[in-house]
């Protein structure tokens, strides 16, 4: 009785050596890998593409030199900023919910104003 061989996950060539070997060579090993991951690969890229451009948009609505800036609502929603997408959320003492993508955040005010902020990290010294 002849032993079954195995074949490769990938290509589907018999394979040769071990017996849990699953691929013919590092080749089909990568290209078997990268397939399984490429369907992830592709949200996490849309994704991310949104939260950079949500981040430049409320980089240049902060003026050169300062930490914060102020804007219509309305000003983001024309330049193309998705409010759906964020990295993370900061709540102040006051009990304020700041939206944040990266390092620039905003904070929806009163009357369809909305303000901008740069976080800056406190050196440590």
């Amino acid at each position: 009785m002849q032993p079954t061989l195995k074949q490769c996950l990938s290509c589907g060539k018999p394979i040769k050596g071990r017996i849990d070997k699953k691929f013919c060579d590092d080749y089909c090993r990568t290209q078997y890998n990268n397939q399984l991951k490429a369907e992830d690969t592709a949200v996490i890229k849309k994704i991310n593409a949104v939260l950079r451009s949500n981040r430049r948009i409320l980089e240049r609505l902060i003026p050169a030199g300062e930490e914060l800036g102020k804007c219509p609502r309305q000003k983001l929603v024309d330049a193309g900023f998705n409010f759906q997408y964020f990295t993370h959320q900061y709540s102040n003492k006051k009990g304020n919910v700041y939206c944040f993508c990266y390092e620039y955040g905003y904070l929806s005010l009163e009357g369809d104003w909305v303000l901008v902020v740069k976080r800056v990290e406190k050196q440590q010294g």
